[in-house]
Formats: structure tokens, sequence, C-alpha cells
């Protein structure tokens, strides 16, 4: 490892993979529901701090009910450019109203209307209804900024452990778990 902080790691890692990458900050999120069934899906990391990863969500979607009736994820950082992936483990907590106030005026305007228009999760009749309801947003906030919707904001999944894997040659993967205890970074090597 080239880092003494995993946070720090993770952040050089996504910066290398930055210029080859068309999404670097994707990751596969999982969550499980209150029965422990899991469910994994694609999402955008859209920030990083010593904290936790956040993500951001429509309220109703399935990840955010997972999350609410069972607030602990996982998320998984693939680079197939660069040969590495991170995982990282923790508890989920929402972000407060001033971050997902700040993170949703930062969207492109088009982006935030169609948080408004989605009902995320939710059956769809025809694509036609979608482009009808976004339509309707257009117009609705055809003058001045995009509002952030009640029912739209973020998660932080907090670090309770941290691995990152890095290929080898003949499966013999680099792989280091860094754990968070009291506060405190303690690491080790896995075997591949």
């Amino acid at each position: 490892m080239n880092n003494a902080n995993p946070v720090a790691q993770i952040e050089a890692w996504i910066e290398l993979a930055r210029q080859s990458e068309t999404e670097p900050e994707a990751m596969a999120l999982a969550t499980a529901d209150a029965q422990g069934r899991p469910s994994v899906r694609m999402v955008l990391m859209r920030g990083i701090d010593e904290d936790g990863i956040v993500f951001y969500t429509n309220l109703i979607s399935a990840k955010a009910k997972n999350v609410l009736e069972n607030p602990y994820a996982s998320a998984c950082f693939h680079w197939k450019s660069t040969a590495r992936q991170v995982r990282v483990e923790g508890p989920v907590v929402a972000v407060d109203e001033l971050e997902a106030d700040g993170y949703f005026a930062s969207r492109h305007r088009e982006s935030q209307i169609g948080a408004w228009a989605s009902k995320q999760s939710s059956r769809l009749d025809s694509r036609e209804k979608l482009e009808r309801r976004v339509e309707k947003y257009q117009t609705a906030f055809a003058i001045g900024p995009v509002p952030r919707p009640e029912f739209w904001s973020g998660f932080r999944i907090g670090f309770d452990a941290i691995e990152f894997w890095e290929n080898r040659p003949h499966r013999l993967h680099e792989r280091w778990r860094w754990t968070r205890k009291e506060g405190a970074w303690q690491d080790e090597m896995l075997y591949p």
C-alpha cells in the first residue's frame, strides 16, 4: 500500500482511474431488506471523506427502502483499466439537508428535472408517461433554480472496513484490509 490512510488511498486510486475509466466513481452498492434479502446495483459515489462515501437517490427507490430498513451496506469499486478494486462496508446514515441541497444544486438542470419526474423503482406504463412528467416539471420550474424534492436525498456509508485488491500474475493478488477500531485504523494483509 502506498498510503497510511485508507481513505486517501481510495481517493488516489479513483484519481488514477479517472485517466482511463468513463465512470471511475461507479460502484456496486449492496444492501439488504429487513428480512436480509440482498440486492445489488450500480450507483455513483458523489462524495468521500473520513466519515464515508456518499450516494444520492430517490427516497422511494428500492435501495433507499433497504437502507432505511437495514442501515448497513457494502460497496465495490472495480477499475478494469487499472486492475484494482476497493470494497467498503459500514453503517448507513442519511446526509443532512444542507449537504443534500448543495449536491442537488450542483447537478445539471436536466438531472434536477429528472429527479422530480422519476418515481424511481415504481412501475412505469410507458416511456411517454415519463416524458410527459419531464415536460410537466420543465414547465413548473421554467424560471429560477430547481429546488431539491423532499423525496430525494443522499446516504453516507461509514467505514467499518475497507479492502484493497490489486491484480498480480498467477492469481497471487495483493489484498489489504483496513478496519476501524475505536477511531483508529488497523490494517492487515490477506491471502489472495
